[in-house]
């Protein structure tokens, strides 16, 4: 079957109708992604290294790490009436967030101090946001078979990084024209949008015959206790979260660093090129990678994406700040193909689904750390506005040395793959299943 078969006939209508809606909610989500560190900062006025934690060490955490409960939610409900949740509540939490940095939004958020305020909108939106990626990918699995699951997913995958590099392109005149602020009621209207297009649109997908039966959340925390306790497995993930560590200083340091240091207004341009880098060199990047081993492939990832940073701090212009996420783009690009295969040949046979799960616990557990980390940088190097004001911080006269602590992380990480494959993943191999 050629492409344009598989296109036009090798796929349903609920198949299409929920990738078209994951890819105007990545335009949402990334849409206020690209601003929110700087908008809870600036507008909100908490500061970089409040709004890194918020941004990063609570918000996000709970966006990615809530899906391993939230699958449960899912398969007892159903997706459809999961999706309508999700918009629901994402619509209400974004109008909250934006709310925050809003004069009608003053009276409530003194009564509860900014602090709280912003804490208790972000837990609220990231509830409802742990309910798509569950829903979507489960429609794509129900609406696929074995012929066209592979093709669907890199569809999935696909629109999912369109959305990343459009997203934060439609925040800019949003931004400039309404007010930082409005970028996330934009978001908001967007998600209510959604809501009524799966009402509309969306058709449940039919529960297989063979499925497994649902799992009880007790079912979901027996699965979380046993994964935990594969020491090589958690080591691995580990491990591996310091590459989500390096990333996630895209949306949570960069943003600063691009519009105080490098002085170009439009950050959120700069922070789409990793998107438009991988949908660029995926295909290049996984050839390459076909030919090394899961572990090699991974580590050589990583080692891309560490000297991205060492050249961004070695070199303080926009230019070659472009060049070097570029570079983190081919990193990416080359270890993720990868890691997928390499996780499921970690799991044992029979809890391959289960251990597949846990795959996006790295990014949970990276942007954990990098929320933690990119407020103290931030400060430290650049500085903090007080009333618009930015007051240098003491690393203030060289700022791009910020990167090399981010750097530092890669150099860790990739050591430490090094050591997993020579000492842990020879004896994982070995061990009787």
């Amino acid at each position: 079957m050629g492409l344009i078969e598989k296109l036009r006939g090798g796929f349903t209508r609920t198949f299409w109708v929920a990738n078209i809606i994951e890819l105007f909610e990545r335009f949402a989500y990334y849409g206020s992604k690209a601003v929110l560190a700087v908008y809870v900062a600036e507008a909100v006025g908490l500061g970089p290294e409040t709004a890194g934690w918020l941004v990063g060490s609570v918000f996000n955490t709970l966006l990615y790490f809530l899906p391993i409960l939230a699958g449960t939610v899912v398969d007892r409900y159903g997706f459809k009436k999961s999706l309508s949740l999700c918009f629901a509540i994402f619509s209400v939490g974004y109008f909250l967030i934006g709310l925050g940095g809003l004069p009608a939004g003053q009276p409530l958020v003194n009564a509860l101090g900014p602090k709280t305020y912003m804490v208790l909108a972000l837990v609220v939106t990231a509830v409802g946001g742990s309910l798509i990626k569950p829903s979507i990918v489960g429609t794509v699995a129900r609406t696929t078979n074995e012929e066209t699951k592979s093709f669907g997913y890199s569809i999935y995958y696909m629109l999912v990084n369109v959305g990343g590099a459009i997203g934060p392109l439609l925040a800019v005149p949003v931004r400039e024209n309404l007010g930082i602020a409005y970028v996330l009621v934009m978001s908001s209207a967007t998600s209510f949008l959604l809501l009524l297009a799966v009402r509309l649109f969306y058709r449940e997908p039919p529960r297989p015959a063979d499925a497994a039966p649902t799992k009880s959340m007790g079912g979901v925390l027996a699965d979380m206790v046993r994964v935990v306790g594969n020491v090589r497995f958690m080591a691995f993930l580990v491990v591996f979260s310091g590459f989500w560590m390096m990333f996630w200083q895209i949306f949570y340091a960069l943003p600063f660093y691009v519009k105080d240091v490098l002085h170009y207004g439009r950050f959120e341009v700069i922070e789409t090129v990793d998107a438009w880098g991988i949908i660029l060199f995926t295909m290049p990047a996984t050839a390459l990678a076909k030919r090394l081993r899961p572990i090699r492939a991974m580590t050589l990832g990583f080692a891309l994406a560490t000297a991205s940073w060492f050249l961004m701090g070695t070199v303080p212009t926009l230019t070659v700040t472009v060049a070097a996420i570029l570079i983190f783009a081919i990193g990416e690009a080359t270890q993720a193909p990868r890691y997928y295969e390499y996780v499921a040949d970690l799991a044992p046979p029979e809890q391959v689904g289960t251990y597949m799960g846990y795959a996006f616990l790295p990014i949970a557990i990276g942007t954990f750390l990098a929320g933690a980390t990119a407020g103290p940088l931030v400060s430290h190097y650049i500085g903090t506005r007080v009333d618009g004001v930015l007051v240098p911080g003491p690393g203030a006269a060289a700022p791009q040395h910020m990167w090399y602590w981010v750097g530092a992380i890669g150099v860790v990480s990739t050591t430490l793959m090094l050591l997993y494959d020579r000492f842990v993943a020879p004896k994982h191999a070995a061990a009787p299943r």
